[in-house]
C-alpha cells in the first residue's frame, strides 16, 4: 500500500520499555523480532520524510523525561533492553510522554499532529490490545486514517494481538497489512513548485 508522505506520521507506541513485569518473557520473545521489522519500517519512513513520533508511557514517573526513560530501558538490566536499543530514537524524532493507555489522553499528541498536518497515522508498538488499540480508537474518533502494520505490533498473546488488529480493521476502518507492504510516495512536483 502506497501512502503519501505529506499528511502521514509513524507512531511508535511504548517501544522504549523496560518490559519489567512478571511473565514478561513471553512478550519480550515476541517484541525482539518485531523490533527488527519496526526498525526497518522506521528507516524507510524517515528516508521518505515521514515524521516519526515516539508515544511513550511515563511509567508513573511524573518527574521523568524521555532521555531518562531511554537510558533506563536500554540498560542491560532491563528485560526489554534489546527492543529499546534497536528502536532508540534519533535526534530528528519527536516524542510524547503519556500518563495512560491512549497516546491522546492528556498529552500534546493532538497539537503535534495538527502542527505536522497529519491526516494518517501508522500505529506500531506494544501492546496491541492495550495502548495501540486505545490510541487507534482515539485517532479514529479524531477522523484520522488509521494504518496498522501487523508485524510491528505485539501483545501479551497472539490471540490478544489478533483480536486487537481485527478491532482496528473492522471498528476503526483501519488498513491492516504487513509492514513490507507499506510504501511512501512524495508529492509530485509541478512546474509551479520548481520555480524559484
Amino acid at each position: 500500500m502506497s501512502l503519501p508522505v505529506a499528511g502521514t506520521a509513524l507512531l511508535l507506541i511504548d517501544v522504549i520499555n523496560d518490559l519489567a513485569f512478571p511473565g514478561s518473557d513471553v512478550l519480550v520473545a515476541q517484541a525482539e523480532p518485531m523490533a527488527r521489522r519496526l526498525a526497518a519500517l522506521k528507516r524507510r519512513a524517515a528516508v521518505a520524510g515521514v515524521p516519526v513520533i515516539y508515544v511513550n508511557d511515563n511509567f508513573g514517573q511524573w518527574r521523568s523525561d524521555f532521555r531518562q526513560t531511554v537510558a533506563h530501558c536500554t540498560a542491560r538490566s532491563s528485560p526489554g533492553h534489546r527492543v529499546s536499543q534497536r528502536l532508540r530514537p534519533s535526534a530528528r524524532d519527536y516524542f510524547v510522554l503519556k500518563p495512560k493507555h491512549s497516546g491522546f489522553l492528556d498529552t500534546t499528541l493532538d497539537t503535534l499532529l495538527g502542527s505536522l498536518g497529519t491526516r494518517r497515522v501508522i500505529l506500531t508498538g506494544i501492546a496491541g490490545n492495550i495502548c495501540v488499540l486505545f490510541t487507534a480508537n482515539d485517532a479514529y474518533m479524531r477522523d484520522l486514517r488509521v494504518y496498522a502494520p501487523t508485524d510491528c505490533i505485539v501483545s501479551n498473546t497472539v490471540a490478544d494481538n489478533d483480536h486487537a488488529l481485527r478491532q482496528i480493521e473492522t471498528v476503526m476502518k483501519g488498513q491492516v497489512a504487513s509492514s513490507t507492504r507499506f510504501r511512501f510516495r512524495s508529492r509530485r512536483r509541478t512546474r509551479k513548485d520548481q520555480r524559484p
